[in-house]
């Protein structure tokens, strides 16, 4: 697989997506939407990767949309502009529905269209140097496209915040509003990551991808009859799936489950 404006490694099961656009701060355009969207479509269906890492080469995560693009847009017709509007949503939401999990390694300024980005991934770990911004307002503009997966990712009592003040914010009040999951300074990143893909590789494959639907369509749901019988459901299926067996029969007889072969 090769891509113009990131790159993309295979390493134990784990896949790294690396934006590589470091003399623009990582900022993204028409061009690094397609090739996010293609990698991400990519690994979800590649069966030897197991989780995915989303990284930025440089001094800055993603420092949101690239400027030459913007101006490009000034010009776009109100078609056009729904038309590569669209074209960001469905990255996003390649990136929020991957059946892989998804790990994003902030070491430096996020902002704008790069929150997006990291929202939709399922675990943010980041460096108390890493800073966060929603500037869009700034711009007169509003972060519409991303607002779904940081809505989810901040909470609404800190997205209204945050989309209205454009004010810049540290990685510690990211934390602290649950948006980033680990805190961890720069010389232990590695280490950190590392325990948490561990964590995700070692278990069950289809386990793994079924949580993550679950928490997608049970989250807010009222605790009615019908939920009830939805996860009743998803758990007899998930018992007599072939991993399901497998991972019960390895616990009671002391070893490994296969998939760790």
């Amino acid at each position: 697989m090769t891509y113009e404006t990131l790159t993309v490694d295979i390493n134990d099961k784990i896949a790294t997506v690396t934006l590589n656009r470091p003399d623009v701060r990582n900022a993204f355009n028409e061009h690094s939407i397609n090739d996010l969207a293609r990698a991400f479509s990519e690994l979800g269906r590649n069966e030897n990767v197991r989780a995915i890492v989303l990284a930025g080469n440089g001094p800055a995560f993603c420092a949101g949309g690239d400027l030459n693009w913007m101006k490009k847009m000034a010009h776009y017709t109100h078609e056009e502009n729904e038309a590569d509007a669209m074209q960001l949503a469905q990255m996003l939401r390649t990136i929020y529905l991957c059946p892989k999990p998804t790990v994003a390694r902030v070491h430096g300024d996020c902002y704008a269209g790069g929150m997006g980005l990291v929202s939709a991934c399922d675990i943010i770990v980041a460096v108390p140097e890493a800073n966060f911004c929603l500037s869009e307002v700034k711009l007169g503009l509003i972060p519409a496209t991303i607002s779904p997966y940081v809505i989810k990712a901040m909470g609404e009592q800190a997205s209204r915040r945050y989309f209205l003040t454009a004010e810049r914010f540290s990685a510690a009040e990211a934390h602290r509003i649950g948006m980033v999951h680990e805190l961890v300074a720069a010389e232990a990143l590695d280490a950190k990551m590392a325990e948490v893909l561990k964590a995700l590789v070692t278990n069950s494959p289809n386990a793994v991808k079924e949580a993550k639907v679950l928490v997608r369509d049970i989250a807010g749901k009222p605790v009615n009859d019908a939920l009830l019988a939805d996860t009743a459901e998803r758990i007899a299926h998930i018992r007599a799936s072939e991993q399901g067996r497998e991972g019960v029969t390895s616990f009671l007889e002391k070893r490994k489950p296969g998939w760790l072969n």
